[in-house]
């Protein structure tokens, strides 16, 4: 830090968002007296600045539409081709068009960079105080831990949203995104995109090593399972496969498969056998029109699922069999009979009900960041990838728990890795994974002969993946605060 200012700074803005989220924290005394040094001292006020990232994870930042990790899993989901707005719907609206993506005024680009460097600052107070921190052992290595997996998390998503993708055996010299270590108020030009990863996966190892021995009370704290599944989602990003499919395998070994009857049940609750991550939002707690559960349920009575409810992309739809448990959460003809769905909701073919709010009048719903199907699907990717045996088979593993008449798949090379693709499609759904998704594999963006309306997309249903697009412009508020940071092509 650059001076005692800077500190008090610091934490006057950490105290704002300081809540806990899990059920084992509570605030002994007030903390808007609390300096920054006070706030670093000892291993118990570290967590309590880990729940208040815990929390940051879920709350309003400045507009209706931007709260926390569900909106910007929204904006990476429908900015793609499996998300389809049956009408013109304001919320979201410029990211599903691809116009905000390319404005470097946009307040949807604005949002994701600073809500991760947001994060990644709370986190680097954390990571900077932990080894001198007053505590036992344990302790600092669960705050720290933990607080290193936020950072690298934070800076994955953002070189994926602001720099090219990452081509496994290139140099990789492109400019990726500032990588951010300190507290300061100090500017830091781009890393390269392989700088950039070179630190993801230096704070992820460091992480899996503090993390072993620690049991997290909820799934809303980070243990070594995340530190692996994290390690594997960006492995697999990077094409690194051998170490994807072993952290897959590492992350999901314990783990179970949810039922089909709790896949159909709402996809509403943290506490699934099969979650690995995600955030429980408790009543007190709510942001009422801004929750999750406000844009993506079907149930909630809010003026835009009762107008525009999200669908499936139709053509997708039609290669979910009708014996697979996934097809019971989207809506063919838009009624949802089990719903009970009043009548000025309005009714679209192929709608979604795999999130599912509390009640029509309670739009709170849980959720998810990471579950032990995306590292079946990892494992099963990267080891088709690389040609190995067992590949079809941890896929047959998967999905018989989706589908009871799915037979062990015969296909093998590019054909069984489009498969496994397709899988991911049909089950992240709605996760916030399908531009990224698109993104790594160098694909193009194709919305064509589906259900998306070309008027409502602006005419966007096609996009190169050599389209400059694919690079979200750095918000220009950033380029003005930081002369070091080199816009990406306009």
């Amino acid at each position: 830090m650059k001076s005692n200012n800077i500190k008090q700074l610091f934490f006057a803005i950490m105290v704002m968002v300081l809540a806990s989220c899990s059920d084992d924290f509570l605030d002994k005394k007030p903390t808007e007296f609390v300096d920054y040094d006070a706030a670093t001292k000892t291993t118990e006020n570290l967590m309590t600045s880990l729940n208040g990232i815990h929390r940051s994870l879920y709350i309003r930042y400045e507009s209706q539409g931007e709260a926390g990790l569900g909106a910007l899993m929204q904006q990476t989901d429908i900015v793609g081709d499996d998300i389809v707005f049956p009408v013109t719907n304001g919320w979201f609206l410029a990211v599903y068009n691809w116009n905000a993506v390319s404005n470097e005024n946009a307040q949807d680009v604005r949002f994701p960079y600073r809500t991760y460097y947001s994060i990644i600052r709370n986190a680097n107070t954390i990571i900077n105080a932990a080894d001198v921190a007053i505590g036992a052992v344990e302790d600092r290595n669960m705050v720290k831990g933990q607080a290193l997996l936020y950072r690298a998390f934070c800076h994955f998503q953002l070189v994926q949203l602001f720099g090219k993708r990452y081509v496994n055996g290139a140099t990789n010299s492109q400019l990726g995104i500032p990588v951010i270590l300190t507290v300061g108020n100090d500017n830091f030009p781009r890393s390269t995109v392989e700088e950039v990863y070179a630190r993801i996966n230096k704070d992820l190892d460091e992480a899996n090593v503090l993390l072993i021995g620690y049991g997290k009370p909820n799934n809303s704290h980070l243990d070594l399972k995340v530190a692996q599944g994290l390690k594997a989602r960006v492995a697999l990003t990077q094409g690194n496969w051998a170490i994807a499919a072993d952290y897959a395998k590492k992350a999901r070994t314990g783990m179970s498969l949810m039922s089909m009857a709790d896949y159909a049940s709402g996809f509403n609750d943290y506490t699934n056998k099969e979650w690995m991550w995600g955030s429980h939002i408790n009543e007190v707690q709510t942001e009422y029109f801004g929750n999750f559960g406000a844009y993506m349920s079907r149930n909630y009575n809010s003026t835009v699922i009762r107008s525009c409810p999200k669908a499936i992309n139709s053509k997708l739809y039609g290669m979910i069999p009708a014996t697979d448990v996934r097809s019971a959460v989207f809506s063919k003809d838009g009624k949802h009979p089990g719903l009970s769905l009043a009548s000025n909701f309005a009714k679209f073919p192929y709608t979604s009900q795999k999130f599912l709010s509390i009640s029509t009048g309670d739009s709170r719903c849980d959720v998810p960041y990471m579950r032990a199907a995306e590292m079946y699907l990892i494992e099963a990717e990267a080891k088709a990838r690389l040609g190995q045996a067992d590949a079809a088979t941890i896929l047959f593993d998967f999905e018989k728990t989706r589908n009871p008449a799915y037979t062990l798949s015969a296909n093998t090379g590019q054909a069984l890795v489009d498969e496994i693709l397709l899988q991911r499609r049909i089950e992240l759904w709605g996760e916030g994974f399908r531009f990224f998704d698109l993104k790594r594999t160098n694909s193009n963006l194709d919305r064509t002969g589906a259900n998306h309306d070309s008027g409502i997309v602006n005419g966007v249903l096609v996009v190169p993946s050599t389209d400059k697009r694919w690079q979200w412009l750095i918000p220009k508020v950033e380029i003005d605060a930081n002369p070091l940071v080199k816009q990406n092509e306009l």
